[in-house]
């Protein structure tokens, strides 16, 4: 279908999937660890908190990002679990505010404790980052209505470069569905609000498929 808005690129659907890399550091304490946080690269700090959505799960994570599960099953220490998993990488506007915040919880851990807390070493830490490839699906859409119906449809790698990955890519720091209907003026302003709204980190890449579907369903049953 041409676009009747020349100015308005079609949505180009991409899949990706994640190769996970060492970045050579490995932490077997909560002192090391406080240290390693601190100098490692950035892309390291967000695999530990998104990556987990790519990788297969066999079960229910007792804990939402890989720090925190290290300090419960590695450390055994599940106050400090605890307050990793409620550090949220959704509440900070850069991953350098989202290391500080890391730090500041580990340090506050370490002044409480009598004890450095040791792992095993076949439980180190190993801070790892990962290396995104893209695939052109060939999909092209015009119209967002087009788009509603492939939706449901979408792989899960799909789902992360357009909604997860994209909060990196962005200017506006938001999802690429929100970003292409920024094209279209006020016309899908709600939608974009609707999407830019809600937070993906507590769900799964299938959940959230399924409320990003729903949402523009939703939205186009109240245009018709």
């Amino acid at each position: 279908m041409a676009s009747t808005t020349p100015d308005i690129y079609p949505f180009e659907v991409k899949d990706c999937a994640l190769i996970t890399l060492s970045t050579g550091t490995k932490v077997q304490n909560l002192k090391e660890f406080r240290d390693a946080l601190e100098k490692v690269p950035l892309p390291s700090i967000d695999h530990h908190f998104w990556g987990r959505l790519l990788r297969p799960q066999f079960d229910e994570p007792e804990y939402n990002n890989d720090f925190a599960s290290w300090a419960y099953h590695g450390l055994h220490d599940k106050p400090l679990a605890e307050r990793l998993s409620m550090t949220l990488p959704t509440d900070f506007d850069s991953l350098e505010a989202l290391r500080l915040e890391l730090v500041d919880t580990v340090e506050q851990r370490l002044d409480e404790s009598e004890m450095i807390p040791w792992a095993k070493a076949d439980q180190q830490f190993h801070f790892l980052h990962s290396q995104i490839v893209v695939f052109d699906t060939g999909l092209r859409f015009d119209d967002p209505k087009d788009l509603t119906a492939y939706l449901p449809s979408l792989s899960t790698g799909c789902i992360f470069y357009h909604f997860i990955d994209a909060r990196r890519r962005t200017e506006q720091r938001c999802d690429d569905f929100s970003a292409w209907l920024s094209g279209f003026g006020d016309r899908y302003q709600s939608l974009r609000e609707r999407l830019c709204g809600f937070d993906p980190y507590f769900s799964s890449l299938d959940e959230i498929r399924t409320q990003i579907a729903n949402l523009f369903q939703a939205f186009f049953e109240e245009q018709s």
